[in-house]
Protein backbone atom coordinates (compact mmCIF):
# COMPACT_ATOMS: atom_id res chain seq x y z
CA UNK A 1 0.00 0.00 0.00
CA UNK A 2 2.88 2.41 0.64
CA UNK A 3 4.41 1.89 -2.98
CA UNK A 4 1.12 3.02 -4.39
CA UNK A 5 0.75 5.88 -2.26
CA UNK A 6 4.46 6.72 -2.89
CA UNK A 7 3.69 6.25 -6.33
CA UNK A 8 0.24 8.12 -6.62
CA UNK A 9 2.02 11.40 -4.83
CA UNK A 10 5.06 10.77 -7.62
CA UNK A 11 2.19 11.62 -10.29
CA UNK A 12 0.88 14.47 -8.57
CA UNK A 13 4.73 15.90 -8.81
CA UNK A 14 3.99 15.47 -12.56
CA UNK A 15 0.44 17.20 -12.32
CA UNK A 16 2.20 20.23 -10.19
CA UNK A 17 4.97 20.22 -13.36
CA UNK A 18 2.20 19.52 -15.77
CA UNK A 19 0.53 22.97 -13.99
CA UNK A 20 3.22 25.13 -15.12
CA UNK A 21 4.90 23.19 -18.03
CA UNK A 22 2.19 23.39 -20.81
CA UNK A 23 1.67 20.04 -22.67
CA UNK A 24 1.90 18.05 -19.70
CA UNK A 25 -1.12 17.21 -18.12
CA UNK A 26 -1.74 19.42 -14.98
CA UNK A 27 -3.83 19.35 -12.27
CA UNK A 28 -5.96 16.40 -13.40
CA UNK A 29 -2.92 14.59 -12.57
CA UNK A 30 -3.74 15.77 -8.95
CA UNK A 31 -7.38 14.66 -9.16
CA UNK A 32 -6.86 11.38 -10.45
CA UNK A 33 -4.69 10.41 -7.81
CA UNK A 34 -6.80 11.18 -4.76
CA UNK A 35 -9.51 8.98 -7.15
CA UNK A 36 -7.12 6.18 -7.21
CA UNK A 37 -5.92 6.77 -3.86
CA UNK A 38 -9.81 6.83 -2.52
CA UNK A 39 -10.65 3.79 -4.47
CA UNK A 40 -8.06 1.72 -3.04
CA UNK A 41 -8.20 2.55 0.79
CA UNK A 42 -11.17 3.87 0.85
CA UNK A 43 -13.17 7.37 1.18
CA UNK A 44 -12.57 8.35 4.26
CA UNK A 45 -12.82 11.98 5.21
CA UNK A 46 -9.55 12.95 4.89
CA UNK A 47 -9.78 11.59 1.36
CA UNK A 48 -12.73 13.64 0.63
CA UNK A 49 -10.97 16.54 1.91
CA UNK A 50 -8.13 15.98 -0.53
CA UNK A 51 -10.55 15.49 -3.09
CA UNK A 52 -12.26 18.61 -2.62
CA UNK A 53 -9.34 20.87 -2.84
CA UNK A 54 -8.03 19.01 -5.74
CA UNK A 55 -11.28 19.55 -7.65
CA UNK A 56 -11.21 23.42 -6.88
CA UNK A 57 -7.84 23.24 -8.13
CA UNK A 58 -8.61 21.69 -11.26
CA UNK A 59 -11.87 23.94 -12.25
CA UNK A 60 -9.62 27.39 -11.27
CA UNK A 61 -6.79 26.34 -13.62
CA UNK A 62 -9.04 25.76 -15.94
CA UNK A 63 -10.12 29.39 -15.57
CA UNK A 64 -6.85 31.00 -14.63
CA UNK A 65 -5.80 29.74 -18.10
CA UNK A 66 -8.44 31.34 -19.99
CA UNK A 67 -8.77 34.72 -17.57
CA UNK A 68 -4.46 35.11 -17.20
CA UNK A 69 -3.88 35.45 -21.05
CA UNK A 70 -7.15 37.49 -21.69
CA UNK A 71 -6.13 39.80 -18.87
CA UNK A 72 -2.75 39.64 -20.77
CA UNK A 73 -4.10 40.48 -23.81
CA UNK A 74 -6.29 43.12 -22.88
CA UNK A 75 -3.51 44.94 -21.19
CA UNK A 76 -1.32 44.80 -23.59
CA UNK A 77 -4.05 45.89 -26.32
CA UNK A 78 -4.08 43.08 -28.21
CA UNK A 79 -6.17 41.77 -31.00
CA UNK A 80 -8.26 38.62 -31.27
CA UNK A 81 -5.67 38.07 -34.24
CA UNK A 82 -2.77 38.48 -31.53
CA UNK A 83 -4.93 35.91 -29.35
CA UNK A 84 -5.64 33.32 -32.24
CA UNK A 85 -2.18 33.59 -33.73
CA UNK A 86 -0.79 32.68 -29.95
CA UNK A 87 -3.07 29.59 -29.57
CA UNK A 88 -1.86 28.62 -33.38
CA UNK A 89 1.39 29.61 -32.45
CA UNK A 90 1.51 27.03 -29.10
CA UNK A 91 -0.50 24.43 -30.71
CA UNK A 92 2.62 24.48 -33.56
CA UNK A 93 5.55 24.33 -30.89
CA UNK A 94 3.83 21.68 -28.52
CA UNK A 95 3.30 19.65 -31.96
CA UNK A 96 7.25 20.23 -32.67
CA UNK A 97 6.46 22.01 -35.93
CA UNK A 98 8.53 25.39 -35.52
CA UNK A 99 12.34 25.08 -36.05
CA UNK A 100 14.14 23.25 -32.93
CA UNK A 101 16.08 25.93 -30.86
CA UNK A 102 19.50 25.48 -30.21
CA UNK A 103 19.41 25.35 -26.79
CA UNK A 104 16.13 24.29 -24.17
CA UNK A 105 14.22 22.16 -26.87
CA UNK A 106 10.45 22.14 -26.45
CA UNK A 107 10.07 23.88 -23.63
CA UNK A 108 11.72 27.28 -24.84
CA UNK A 109 9.48 26.42 -27.89
CA UNK A 110 6.77 26.17 -25.95
CA UNK A 111 7.27 29.82 -24.68
CA UNK A 112 8.47 31.30 -28.01
CA UNK A 113 5.92 29.83 -29.91
CA UNK A 114 2.78 31.84 -28.38
CA UNK A 115 4.80 35.06 -28.74
CA UNK A 116 5.95 34.51 -32.67
CA UNK A 117 1.84 33.62 -33.42
CA UNK A 118 0.70 36.78 -31.32
CA UNK A 119 3.15 39.26 -32.98
CA UNK A 120 2.27 37.62 -36.32
CA UNK A 121 -1.83 37.41 -35.72
CA UNK A 122 -1.26 41.51 -34.59
CA UNK A 123 1.18 42.91 -37.36
CA UNK A 124 -1.74 41.14 -39.81
CA UNK A 125 -4.01 42.58 -38.11
CA UNK A 126 -2.90 46.18 -37.55
CA UNK A 127 -3.02 47.01 -41.34
CA UNK A 128 -3.80 50.76 -41.13
CA UNK A 129 -0.93 51.52 -39.02
CA UNK A 130 2.45 52.39 -40.61
CA UNK A 131 5.57 49.22 -40.05
CA UNK A 132 7.36 50.36 -37.52
CA UNK A 133 4.33 50.86 -35.34
CA UNK A 134 2.84 47.85 -36.72
CA UNK A 135 5.52 46.18 -35.09
CA UNK A 136 5.69 47.87 -32.01
CA UNK A 137 2.15 47.43 -31.07
CA UNK A 138 2.64 43.58 -32.57
CA UNK A 139 5.71 43.34 -29.98
CA UNK A 140 3.70 44.69 -26.59
CA UNK A 141 0.67 42.32 -27.82
CA UNK A 142 2.73 38.92 -27.80
CA UNK A 143 4.49 40.18 -24.56
CA UNK A 144 1.03 40.94 -22.92
CA UNK A 145 -0.42 37.77 -23.77
CA UNK A 146 3.28 35.49 -22.64
CA UNK A 147 3.18 37.28 -19.29
CA UNK A 148 -0.36 36.50 -19.00
CA UNK A 149 0.05 33.07 -19.75
CA UNK A 150 3.28 32.44 -17.82
CA UNK A 151 1.67 34.27 -14.50
CA UNK A 152 -1.33 32.29 -15.09
CA UNK A 153 1.04 29.16 -15.16
CA UNK A 154 2.76 30.16 -11.79
CA UNK A 155 -0.72 30.41 -10.06
CA UNK A 156 -1.76 26.94 -11.27
CA UNK A 157 1.74 25.62 -9.71
CA UNK A 158 0.91 27.00 -6.53
CA UNK A 159 -2.59 26.15 -6.78
CA UNK A 160 -1.39 22.15 -7.53
CA UNK A 161 1.10 22.19 -4.91
CA UNK A 162 -1.56 23.34 -2.00
CA UNK A 163 -3.58 20.79 -3.72
CA UNK A 164 -0.97 18.04 -3.13
CA UNK A 165 -0.15 19.08 0.38
CA UNK A 166 -3.98 18.93 1.61
CA UNK A 167 -3.72 15.44 -0.11
CA UNK A 168 -0.57 14.27 1.88
CA UNK A 169 -1.43 16.33 5.22
CA UNK A 170 -5.09 13.95 4.95
CA UNK A 171 -4.13 10.61 4.21
CA UNK A 172 -0.39 10.41 5.14
CA UNK A 173 -1.47 10.16 8.53
CA UNK A 174 -3.79 7.27 8.02
CA UNK A 175 -1.01 5.23 6.10
CA UNK A 176 1.65 5.73 8.55
CA UNK A 177 -1.25 4.37 11.41
CA UNK A 178 -2.17 1.70 8.95
CA UNK A 179 1.39 0.00 9.20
Amino acid sequence: MQILYWLLVLVMVVGVIGAVVPGIPGSSLIVIGVVIWGLVNGFTTGVYWALGVSLVVFLLSIGIDYLAAYLGAKRAGASNWAQIGAIVGLILATLGLLPALPFGGPIIGILFGPLLGAIIGEFLYQRELETSLRLRQAFRAGIGIVVGSVVGRLIQGVLAIAAVIVFVWQTLPQLIAGY
